[in-house]
């Protein structure tokens, strides 16, 4: 990895999933499921579940922006998951499954506002965007069973019913973007 590449940390529900996307472009050179912007520093998954940590299941991206821009990355972000449901996404409630951008940089952290305000402005949802965007904080990195899982575990029932549709969507509304 090249001291240009970049990195962003986005919370888009059940880390599983949003890894499984991300995953799969072009540009992203590695993917880490983890916790972050939470009370708890190293907290356990057991504990985040609790909902009472703070702590929101991200994905921490490292990629290289010669490949793929952030706005490219967060198109994607808001594609693959519904970013005006506080604190939920399908099934999944609590805190622990907020929409949230956390920022390396007051660069990213302007790109990132950039793109809600476009599409609150261009009306593409129907409710309010209700993403955070602030800096990353306390990230810490998901116990080893959770890397990779969607990859590891395709059959497992709720890779099947929720993580392969978004991967299919993603494929199918990005194809520009996804490796071979």
């Amino acid at each position: 990895m090249s001291d240009t590449n970049q990195t962003i940390t986005l919370g888009g529900g059940c880390f599983w999933c949003t890894e499984a996307v991300f995953v799969a472009v072009q540009g992203v050179l590695d993917v880490e499921s983890g916790y972050s912007n939470g009370l708890i520093e190293r907290p356990s998954y057991e504990q985040v579940c609790t909902g009472r940590t703070g702590c929101n299941e991200v994905v921490k991206l490292v990629f290289d922006p010669a490949q793929i821009s952030l706005r490219e990355l967060l198109e994607i972000f808001f594609v693959i998951h519904d970013p005006t449901t506080l604190n939920r996404q399908g099934n999944d409630v609590g805190t622990q499954y907020r929409s949230g951008i956390y920022t390396s940089s007051p660069e990213q952290q302007a790109v990132a506002q950039g793109v809600i305000a476009e599409m609150a402005a261009s009306g593409t949802y129907r409710q309010p965007i209700v993403t955070e965007v602030l800096p990353v904080a306390n990230y810490c990195p998901a116990e080893d069973y959770h890397q990779d899982f969607f990859a590891r575990n395709p059959g497992q029932g709720y890779c099947v019913a929720v993580a392969a549709p978004k991967v299919a969507k993603f494929r199918k509304t990005f194809a520009r973007l996804a490796r071979g």
